[in-house]
């Protein structure tokens, strides 16, 4: 790989010197392509054998800078190294300036990976932990800058700025780090997992406001108590308009962005633009921008529709362009030649010491106050002590503020290259040392098997709907949905304006009874269409939604099957949807009749997916439940040993979905010989009013679901929901 590398590098440095590139003096387009394409190809390719070594690409994106500079092709070959990186001032701006935009970009993508519901689960152990693990480490660094010499200094005069961001240098980590190690570890989800990932979090929420405002104290020039009382007010204002007022403000401008906007990317767009409006407004406060780019990220991060398209693309741009540019400029910046001096070499590695001890010191104190075992501390400690990409960000600014001499950036640099390539395998190592038992085990289970189905994946709901007795149960159904995970719920009301929000007070009513955990407010829109349905959930569908649910009168046309209206919403969904028929005593009290669940199961995937709704409604409901399963072979009634092998797997998997979710279920087994005539037998035997069903859409028609579905449809006598998939 190496020779391949500087092969490629002396080939495009010959060719720069052939065209005469870099002997102009002034600043040159054709020499930033050259730059830009040498950090993407060689950033990819020494990224991509970092992954093979169980190391994070982003270390080989600094390593590819750091080959490219001064360290080594400097040192190979200086003029090459000239020619493709020219010192002049104006031709590295070009660069520095994609860099800057990449500084804010990062952060925006560490912001919206920041899990702030995990936080708030694990707050006391992660606390502890972020105090001391911050706060030992802090004191170190702080220490070392008062003690260095003048000559290692940017100004001898703001040493106390310098031995500030030594300070946060030391004591920050690395999310993006960390939480590659313990994703991959499967340990995410474990108790010690959550701990030492929210612990990072703290730790960067806290290391950023930190630098903000000693930047702001750089910016200044001279240690200004009033300026100093005027930044920290100003970030505390900031963050806390932003985490309350802010929050809602940045879920109506996606929304807005994404059900308004017809041109392409336009979310990615609003994204980008809040970003910079956060960072010009932290600047605007005296505080550095990438406190506004950090919690552009965290509103960002916690809107209820980011999908995962939107995320991948942004992520994608970020990841692919701007981050190799960013570490490869980083790398560029150090020269690893200074470290030839004895006296340098060894005050890093007394500074990789510091650094280490203190983190792990920090963290293990933090993670035995918080409650800890001692096996579950040490690998906190362990994964706590890598920096990544973080302290190349921190080291950078800086540098860039000239709070940091060329020396010290250079050290700082190469103890986050150590710290990082040495955290994954010695966290591998603490983390091997801790078996899964008890009750973390059981809450694993619970979790996995509930991100494993249908409900977890949904995160906007769309409801079609009149303003009768079955358009206001189908709203009371999609708030029972939307509440147990805090969804986004828009409702069509089909027909005139008026000035009740009947079905959209029906979701909510249902949402705040079935919300559960940390599932926050159901936010409700409702849009009243005069157009016919197909048209108008046809309209609203492009917007993107993850289920439809269709309350229409009538559901079933004069002749049998489904009603031309509802017929008509459905060819223009091409998701899952669900049809809900309001009968019996929902017809009379649609939103608060009691409920009694009858989940028709069989071995099918799209039963699988019914059962799981009915789970859901049941639980949000506070329903009874019961759940039919029509076996293939003969059986006797209540009898499961008689079921075939494929048969029992499919009920036992629903009834664990059921127990997970704390309900009692009462089972049914029954012969599939003539399955609607035990549906309908079952409902009635078993005095249940709602019926839930998981049907298959047939190929080539949008609205047709087979025979047993419109038959139960057109004879049962009580409410029914179909969920199509």
């Amino acid at each position: 790989m190496r020779p391949a590398l500087i092969a490629l590098a002396l080939l495009a440095a010959g060719a720069a010197q052939a065209a005469g590139i870099g002997s102009g003096g002034g600043p040159s387009e054709v020499v930033l392509l050259v730059q830009i394409v040498l950090l993407l190809a060689v950033g990819r390719l020494l990224g991509e054998a970092m992954l093979r070594i169980g190391q994070p690409a982003v270390m080989g994106q600094l390593l590819a800078g750091i080959l490219l500079g001064p360290s080594f092709l400097g040192a190979l070959w200086p003029e090459a190294q000239h020619w493709l990186f020219p010192p002049g001032r104006d031709q590295k701006a070009l660069l520095d300036g994609i860099a800057q935009l990449g500084i804010l970009l990062l952060l925006l993508m560490t912001g919206m990976e920041t899990d702030l519901a995990l936080v708030r689960k694990v707050r006391r152990a992660a606390l502890s932990v972020s105090v001391t693990g911050v706060a030992v480490p802090f004191a170190c660094g702080f220490l070392l800058g008062e003690f260095l010499p003048d000559a290692m200094l940017p100004r001898p005069d703001l040493r106390l700025v310098t031995s500030l961001f030594l300070g946060t240098a030391l004591a920050i980590s690395s999310v993006k780090i960390v939480a590659m190690v313990v994703r991959e570890m499967n340990f995410l989800r474990r108790n010690v997992g959550q701990v030492i990932v929210a612990s990072a979090i703290i730790d960067d929420t806290i290391g950023w406001v930190i630098i903000a405002v000693i930047l702001s104290l750089a910016q200044a020039g001279t240690i200004d108590p009033w300026e100093l009382g005027r930044s920290l007010a100003g970030t505390l204002v900031f963050l806390g308009v932003s985490l309350t007022v802010g929050r809602r403000l940045v879920f109506w401008l996606i929304r807005w962005a994404n059900d308004s906007l017809r041109s392409e990317a336009a979310v990615i767009t609003a994204i980008l633009v809040l970003m910079g409006v956060l960072a010009l407004i932290t600047q605007g406060i005296g505080v550095h921008t990438v406190l506004g780019a950090f919690v552009a990220g965290l509103l960002v991060g916690q809107s209820p529709i980011l999908t995962r398209r939107i995320d991948e693309q942004l992520r994608g741009v970020v990841t692919a362009l701007f981050a190799p540019i960013f570490f490869g400029l980083a790398g560029l910046s150090a020269d690893l030649t200074i470290l030839r001096d004895p006296r340098l070499l060894l005050l890093t590695f007394g500074l990789i010491a510091i650094a280490s001890l203190g983190k792990f010191a920090g963290a293990f104190a933090g993670g035995r106050i918080g409650g800890l075992r001692r096996a579950e501390s040490l690998a906190l400690a362990c994964g706590m002590n890598a920096r990544g990409s973080t302290e190349v960000i921190v080291a950078s600014i800086g540098l860039g503020m000239g709070a940091l001499s060329q020396d010290l950036f250079t050290m700082i640099v190469a103890m986050a290259l150590i710290t990082t390539l040495a955290m994954p395998p010695s966290l591998r190592w603490a983390l091997h040392r801790l078996p899964l038992k008890g009750e973390e085990k059981e809450r694993l289970e619970r979790e996995a098997a509930e991100e494993q189905g249908f409900v977890a994946h949904l995160e906007r709901l769309l409801v079609a709907a009149d303003d009768g007795p079955k358009g206001r149960f189908a709203a009371r159904i999609a708030g029972l949905v939307a509440g147990s995970r805090g969804m986004p719920v828009t409702v069509v009301r089909l027909g005139p304006a008026t000035d009740e929000a009947v079905l959209s007070g029906a979701v909510t009513e249902a949402a705040e009874g079935a919300r559960a955990g940390e599932a926050g407010a159901v936010d409700v829109t409702e849009l009243a269409r005069e157009a016919p349905a197909a048209e108008a959930v046809g309209e609203e569908a492009a917007k993107g939604y993850d289920l439809l649910i269709v309350g229409i009168d009538p559901t079933v046309a004069p002749e049998g099957g489904l009603a031309d209206a509802v017929a008509g919403a459905a060819k223009r969904f091409d998701g899952p949807l669900a049809i809900a028929a309001a009968r019996g005593a929902h017809r009379t009290d649609p939103e608060r009749a009691a409920l009694s669940v009858l989940a028709v199961v069989d071995g099918t995937r799209a039963a699988r997916r019914g059962a799981e709704v009915a789970v859901t409604l049941a639980r949000g409901a506070g329903a009874p439940l019961t759940v039919l399963f029509l076996a293939e072979t003969a059986v006797t009634r209540h009898r499961l040993s008689g079921l075939r092998q494929a048969d029992a797997s499919a009920l036992r998997e629903v009834l664990d979905l059921a127990e997970q979710a704390g309900l009692r279920v009462r089972t049914e087994v029954r012969a599939a010989r003539m399955p609607e005539r035990e549906i309908l037998h079952q409902a009635r035997a078993g005095d249940h009013d709602l019926i839930v069903m998981g049907v298959t859409r047939r190929a080539g028609g949008g609205a047709a679901f087979g025979p047993l579905a419109e038959t139960v449809l057109e004879a049962a006598d009580r409410s029914v929901l179909f969920l199509a998939s």
